[in-house]
Parts: structure tokens; C-alpha cells; sequence
């Protein structure tokens, strides 16, 4: 039995929906490391909420997100910081644990690595957005071997230690999501509502198809929001707000199609591997991380970057896709115990290594 440490997002409280993708991940992977025996314990922001983890609620200010800042912008913290407050914690009761699984995506995470005697196994959720990121975290690859792991070889090419990151995928817990053999006629596109999501995409190709489109996930930046409202008619898109994983499928596996316009090098992407979980074909641009999930033309497409007219000829070939076969290739690629199975093979082997790195 291990005793595992992790050591959440600082930029928002778990269920919040701020830490994006990265909180679905470290709720599906510790709920399958408990199944497996281990022992678990979070640490996140306080007003985090997990079913059936222990949570060590820590107070502070919380973190300004690396995706939301330009690449040259100072390393900085905020006043009573809860990242410090995190780390602090994790300082006083490292010796307790064989393994800290960080799964920040901020500087001082690293900086902090060398000081620690108790192994840290860092799982890196963006791909690169910082110079001064980027180069203390090249500093750690090189002085400790294994510590980065990533989802996707996309997200790791974008960092200058690509050959350094053990590639760990994701999962989720199929039993939570419902296949749907006959969607309703509307798209779907899920996601923190931020600028480099793209939004204004899947509603721009919603219009020209007439198929309306319903938006799930939190609003990030209000302004870009407002935007997109200004911009295009409300009879074209329906927002439906932030819900939990079981009301999301719920309505998500009724779409058409899911639609994924990232204008960034997308890490991974679990809502694409939601929506197959649920038998919904997913479009995306064919930019990073997706571009390793969908099959193209048989649970998918994936389209040039940027193109509305692309994504518009997809949707237009939908019945190309057999929707059985979306939840097929979840089924055999993105269970929670293949993703246990990789994870707890990185973190042995991040603890077998303690010698080496001291």
C-alpha cells in the first residue's frame, strides 16, 4: 500500500471548475488508487469538495491561472497565497507519505522539489505557457529524473524536456455515463469559457449549420463571454452552466456531436473522452491533444485549426460516425483501471528512485 499526498490546482477549489480538466483527473485518479488499496489525501483550496476523499481544506488567496498571463510575466504571488499555504502544509507532513503528487501547474512547485527528501512525482496538465516555467522545470527534469508526468506526447513536445515526461493519458469512470444511440439535434461544446477555448468557433459553425448549440462550463473571463453574446444571435446557442459529471452526461450524450475548438495546444482533453464515453462523435481541431484521441472518420474528425467551414463539413458528415463504436474506443483506451495501471507504475517508480535524487 502506498501513501499518497496530492497536492491540488491553487487557482480554485475542487468542484469549482476553475482548475478545468486537471480536477476530474485528480478526483477519477485518486478515487481509482483507494480502490486499489492505496492511501489517499488531497490537499486543495478551501471549499473543495470530493465524494469519498479525504480532504485538508487549506485557506489563502487563490493562484492567477499561468493560461490567463503572457509568457515573460514575473513569477508572483498573492498575499496569504494558498499555493504557499499548500506547500507549506506539505513540508510539515511530507515524512508521513511515500509520494507527493503535485498537480499544480505553477513555479513555485518546482522551485521547492530540490528541498523536499520525500519523492514528489509532478503531473503537468497544460502544455507550455512560461519561460520562467519552462526553465525550472527543465532544471528538476535534469536533476530528478521521472518526475514529469503528461497526458499526451502533443503536450510534452511543447516543453524542452519532451523526453523527460513520461506520457500517462486519462480516463474516466464509464459507469458514470450513459451511452445514447439517438441524440436530440443540437451540438455540444463543454469547457472553461476563456479565449483560448475558442467558443465564438463552435458558435459561429452552429449558425451555419442551423443546429443549435448548448454550452456547458464556467465562465472564466466575463468579457469574452459578453462578447460572443453580442456577436451572435441567442436562438443559435443556449448556455446550460457548470454541472457536475452525472448531470453533464446526462444532457451531453443527447448532442449530435461534441465540438472542440481549442486555439491552444490542448494538453488532453477529457470532455472529448466524456463524450465518447456516451457514444458522442467528437470535432475538433487538429491541435494537440485531440489529435491523439479521436479517431478521424470513425468516432470523429479532426479539421484544419481555425476553420469554421471545417468544422461545418464535419458536422455535415456526421452520420458517417458510429456512435457505438465512440463508446467502444472509450471503453478500451480510457478506463480507470488502464489509467491506475500507468499512474501507479510512474509513482513506484518515482519512489524506487528516492536514493538516486538525494
Amino acid at each position: 500500500m502506498l501513501k499518497l499526498l496530492f497536492l491540488s490546482t491553487p487557482v480554485g477549489p475542487l468542484g469549482s471548475g476553475l482548475g478545468g480538466g486537471v480536477e476530474l483527473t485528480l478526483y477519477n485518479l485518486a478515487e481509482e488508487m483507494q480502490r486499489r488499496g492505496h492511501q489517499v489525501r488531497v490537499v486543495a483550496p478551501t471549499g473543495s469538495v470530493l465524494n469519498n476523499i479525504q480532504i485538508v481544506e487549506i485557506p489563502g488567496n487563490l493562484q492567477i491561472p499561468a493560461q490567463t498571463q503572457s509568457r515573460d510575466v514575473p513569477i508572483s504571488l498573492p498575499s496569504d497565497s494558498v499555493l504557499a499555504n499548500i506547500w507549506e502544509y506539505a513540508h510539515t507532513v511530507a515524512q508521513e507519505y511515500d509520494l507527493l503528487v503535485n498537480f499544480a501547474f505553477d513555479w513555485l512547485p518546482f522551485y521547492l522539489t530540490r528541498f523536499f527528501t520525500t519523492p514528489i512525482a509532478h503531473f503537468i496538465s497544460m502544455g507550455s505557457l512560461s519561460d520562467a516555467l519552462d526553465l525550472v522545470m527543465t532544471r528538476v527534469a535534469k536533476a530528478k529524473q521521472g518526475t514529469f508526468g503528461v497526458y499526451t506526447r502533443s503536450q510534452a513536445e511543447t516543453f524542452p524536456f519532451a523526453d523527460a515526461c513520461t506520457i500517462l493519458g486519462s480516463a474516466v469512470d464509464l459507469s458514470v455515463y450513459d451511452f445514447c444511440a439517438q441524440p436530440d439535434d443540437y451540438l455540444g461544446w463543454v469547457g472553461r469559457i476563456a479565449p483560448e477555448k475558442g467558443l465564438e468557433d463552435a458558435v459561429a459553425a452552429a449558425v451555419k449549420t442551423g443546429i443549435p448549440l448548448k454550452i456547458w462550463g464556467k465562465i472564466q473571463d466575463q468579457q469574452y463571454w459578453e462578447k460572443i453574446n453580442q456577436d451572435y444571435p441567442e436562438g443559435a446557442r443556449e448556455y446550460c452552466g457548470f454541472l457536475p459529471t452525472r448531470e453533464l452526461q446526462a444532457q451531453l450524450r443527447r448532442c449530435r456531436a461534441l465540438l472542440m475548438t481549442p486555439r491552444w495546444v490542448e494538453a488532453f482533453g477529457n470532455v472529448a473522452i466524456e463524450a465518447l464515453a456516451c457514444g458522442v462523435p467528437v470535432i475538433s481541431y487538429a491541435r494537440g491533444g485531440p489529435t491523439e484521441i479521436i479517431r478521424h472518420g470513425k468516432t470523429g474528425f479532426l479539421v484544419t485549426p481555425d476553420s469554421v467551414d471545417g468544422l461545418v463539413e464535419a458536422i455535415n458528415n456526421l452520420d458517417q460516425i458510429d456512435r457505438i463504436s465512440c463508446r467502444q474506443q472509450a471503453e478500451t483506451e480510457y478506463s480507470l483501471p488502464a489509467l491506475g495501471d500507468r499512474f501507479e507504475k510512474w509513482f513506484n517508480s518515482r519512489i524506487s528512485r528516492i536514493c538516486g535524487d538525494k
